[in-house]
Order: structure tokens, then sequence, then C-alpha cells
């Protein structure tokens, strides 16, 4: 069998002109001689009446202490609405079509409630379905556990499930469908001229998900990583056939030609805050203590610079004065600037590239915009800048690597 995994995001699904789209999407990979897998978000958002958030509103608005196994049986709900209302629609327009729950579908995850991790997809009942031409309609966002306790898998378990069943069914493509179409050099709320990318390495769009670009979760590309499945990231609303995500070495279509750039994007975090705290004599544990009372108290951190003197970090805005509290206690006297953002420079090719710092720094200090704190990897050149300097950041980055041009040469020499 062609196996493909379609995934469509609570917008997709939300109002009867979106889902008739979804419906055409469907209709054209079936034309095409594919075996479906359609995996499901609840639909809608905030305020919509089934979606994940409003429930979680509902919990608040009736007593607010829902254990979180419990917790999870009701965010199950939003998928199963969904599911339920496509099967309809397909059959309606006699398109064969069966639904089976995260656990009917074989996702057998930990019992870490609200946040599972899966452990191993068995999609025996998906076959079997497939084999009857059915289109196989998958909630997504939940598993099971050995046990039989229903589990969900956190913010962008649908990506999560699509990617894992795509790696289980050995599928062809996993598509995830949203509502952009594709993914963009930068966010083009803030950057006018952001630029639609073609094809981006799994490194580099898990780069760009981790650090503040919201088009696909970085556990589902990681998964699809490790099994070599390729993903295209969609625009449920067009036929256009959006961002290509795969390895980038040997790549033959000739639509992309070589992928041959230093910088792919630029990404960012904001409302941050950074933490300094300074080391006294005889402070030599300063380290230990700091991150392990962060830890502790499940603060989350990020940034970090660790130097005999001391450390340096981040830590969300609404952690930070919980965050300064605990040290206090501790007896530091940490240095606090609020209202920071975290600005990501994320490209494959970058590595051991010299002059990429000097054209982040030569950017910046045009604009005026001081750089706090810094930190690279192999892909990915992180600054932190003052809030208030974010969106001037993003636009003299994004102009500085030219990223509004082509980037790609297609009249290129194709990899062979």
């Amino acid at each position: 069998m062609r196996i493909l995994v379609q995934k469509f995001g609570g917008t997709s699904l939300s109002t009867p002109q979106a889902r008739e789209h979804v419906v055409q999407h469907i209709r054209r990979e079936l034309s095409n001689g594919y075996q479906l897998v359609i995996v499901v978000s609840a639909m809608g958002r905030k305020g919509d009446p089934y979606a994940t958030d409003t429930l979680l509103e509902w919990i608040g608005q009736n007593g607010n202490r829902l254990p979180a196994r419990e917790q999870d049986l009701l965010l199950c709900c939003g998928e199963v609405i969904a599911a339920a209302t496509l099967c309809s629609i397909l059959n309606e327009q006699l398109i064969p079509a069966v639904v089976l729950t995260g656990a009917q579908a074989g996702f057998i995850t930990n019992d870490q409630y609200g946040d599972a991790r899966i452990v191993e997809v068995r999609p025996t009942r998906v076959l079997e379905y497939l084999q009857e031409n059915k289109v196989v309609i998958v909630t997504g966002f939940q598993g099971q556990t050995e046990n039989g306790d229903i589990t969900t898998l956190g913010r962008g378990g649908s990506d999560t499930s699509a990617t894992a069943l795509g790696a289980a069914l050995q599928a062809e493509t996993v598509d995830i469908y949203t509502d952009v179409n594709g993914i963009l050099t930068a966010d083009p709320r803030i950057v006018e001229d952001a630029k639609p990318l073609s094809v981006v390495s799994y490194v580099e769009i898990c780069n760009m998900a981790h650090h503040g670009a919201k088009v696909i979760h970085p556990r589902a590309v990681e998964i699809a990583m490790q099994a070599q499945i390729p993903v295209r990231v969609r625009s449920t609303f067009s036929e256009d056939e959006g961002t290509l995500v795969t390895r980038l070495e040997g790549v033959t279509d000739r639509k992309f030609g070589i992928v041959d750039r230093y910088v792919t994007g630029i990404a960012y975090v904001n409302n941050v805050t950074q933490i300094t705290v300074d080391a006294h004599e005889g402070a030599e544990d300063l380290q230990l203590r700091v991150f392990k009372a962060m830890a502790q108290h499940q603060i989350s951190v990020d940034f970090i610079n660790v130097t005999p003197s001391g450390a340096v970090y981040t830590v969300f805005d609404n952690d930070a004065e919980r965050a300064v509290t605990i040290l206090e206690r501790l007896g530091y006297r940490p240095k606090v600037l609020f209202g920071c953002a975290k600005v990501s420079v994320i490209g494959g090719g970058m590595n051991g590239v010299p002059g990429i710092m000097a054209r982040i720094v030569e950017a910046l200090t045009e604009r005026e915009i001081q750089i706090l704190q810094s930190a690279d990897s192999n892909t990915t050149i992180w600054v932190l800048v003052r809030q208030y300097d974010m969106i001037e950041a993003l636009r003299a980055l994004h102009a500085k690597f030219e990223l509004h041009k082509e980037v790609y040469d297609t009249n290129a020499v194709i990899r062979q």
C-alpha cells in the first residue's frame, strides 16, 4: 500500500467551509492512489465549544480540582468530536471512513498524564481498515497506558501522533495542514517580506520550532527524522505543496536544486527575564545550588551561560518573581532584567562558516540594539535583546541575511 498520513489542525475543521477544503484534500490524494490515515485535532481554538483550551477553562469554572488522569479523559473529547464529524461528512459523500481513538489506533504511552510520551505504536487495526479501502480517521493528541488509562500527549500532540503513525506505517509522507502556507523565513506578522521556504532540513525546523516558530511541534519532527519520513507543512486553504521537511543531503528533486544557504530563518521567544547570579568567595557550588533549586521548583531555565564567577540564564516572565524569591532564600542577590526577548538565527549551513556572528552584531549595531547575551550551536546563534527592540532586531537580521530573496538556485547542478 501507498500510505499517506494527513493531519488537520483545529482551524482546518472549525467551520463548514474549512471542512469542505479538508474533504477536497482527501479526495485529491485518494485519486492519486493513496491509502489515507487522517489525524485530527479538536475543532477550533480557545472559546470555541470543543477546543482543548475551552475544556480546560470548563474545569477551572467547575471546582478546578480535576486530577491529571481524569483531566486527560475530558481533554480527549475534543478530538473524538472532530473525528466523528469528519467521518460523517466523508460517509455522506460516499467516501468510506472509520474512526479510531488513539488507543484503538495502537498508541501505547507512559503514565505521565497531560504530557505522555509514546512508548510504542501498534497500528494493527489501522492496517486492517486500510486493507478494506477505508479512510482511517484517528484522534490525535491521545493514547493509553499499558493498563488502559487514557493519556494525552501535551501541546502539539496531534502533530506527534501524525508523525508517529507515519513512522509505524512506513508512510510515504506525512502532510501537516494548518492555516498558514508552509514555513516562512520569519513571522510574517512582524517581518512583512518573510518568504515561504520550499524545503528545510529536519534539524533546521526542529530549531525553529524549539525557538518560537509554532507551525509544527519539535517532537513531531524528531520522530519523523528518526524514521526518515518526509513531512510537508501545508495550508488547508490552498493546493500549494507548502514546505517539505526532509534530509537535505542527497536532495534530487529538480524543483529545489542544491540547498546552499547559511541562514534559513529567524525565530523568537518573547516575555523572558534575564537573571544573573554572581559567586562570592568560597561559593564554588553556586551553579549546582542555583540550577538544582530551579529544577526542584519546576522553573524552566534557558539561555544558560556558566562561568567561574557565576551564572546567567533566562526564565519566562511569569516565573521570574518566584525564581528571584528562591535565589534570595539561598542567600544570593540576583540581578534581574525583566522584559527581554530571545532572537534566534537558524541555518544548517552556518556550521564552521566565519563571519555569521559578525554580521549579526553588525545588523543589530546599525539599529542601535544592545546584545545582552549570546550563545550558539552548530545550526543556531541566539542573542538576547530587550523586548522593545525585538521587532526591529528581527527585521534587521532578516534583511542582513537577505532572506527576502530567492533562497534556492534552481539552475544549480542537482546532487546525484
